[in-house]
């Protein structure tokens, strides 16, 4: 069931992406370094302290050699990493498209 739940995800993110009119994957990319330093500065309020720190326990969990499951059990192992590793992209796609379309905002903030 979560395997169907992280495809879906996928499949909601490449559809944003590549949906008329929102901003594609290159634009989301290079958007994302300026979204962290404004939510982090407070600027951009889309990207909350929580979902901040989320992305940053995505990250972490990650790189960090302690799992749920031991990257040793090979067919296990990997998969929850994969896991956390298509949640972050979604989350961080999703994000990064709603912060392109607040920076094209030309309202007062």
């Amino acid at each position: 069931m979560a395997k169907a739940g992280r495809a879906a995800a996928t499949w909601r993110a490449y559809r944003e992406v590549s949906k008329p009119g929102s901003p594609g994957l290159s634009a989301r990319l290079r958007a994302m370094p300026r979204m962290l330093r404004a939510a982090v500065k407070g600027e951009y309020r889309g990207l909350t302290k929580g979902k901040l720190a989320m992305l940053g326990m995505a990250v972490a969990y990650i790189v960090s050699p302690i799992d749920v499951i031991p990257d040793f059990l090979l067919g296990l192992g990997i998969v929850d990493d994969f896991g956390v590793f298509l949640w972050l992209a979604t989350a961080l796609l999703g994000e990064s498209g709603q912060f392109v379309e607040w920076e094209r905002d030309p309202a007062p903030r």
